[in-house]
């Protein structure tokens, strides 16, 4: 088995050597602190949108588009 590992390693990584420790560490605390950055401009994304639809609801029912307090049912 760890021979079969082994060949299996060194057909996924092309003959080259396994990183060191040490920079697969560094490399997960960068890749952590992007997630958290672009999960908060996701975060702020989802709100601005959910606030342009409800806008656009409110919008409609003033309009007339669709009665108030009744939402758009599909027609099979």
């Amino acid at each position: 088995m760890y021979r079969a590992a082994q060949a299996e390693m060194r057909r996924l990584l092309g003959g080259a050597k396994l990183p060191k420790m040490d920079v697969l560490k560094e490399e997960g605390r960068k890749l952590t602190a992007k997630k958290k950055q672009l999960y908060g401009e996701y975060q702020k994304a989802r709100r601005d949108m959910q606030e342009i639809v409800t806008i656009k609801a409110n919008i409609d029912t003033l309009l007339g588009y669709t009665e108030p307090g009744r939402k758009h049912e599909k027609e099979c």
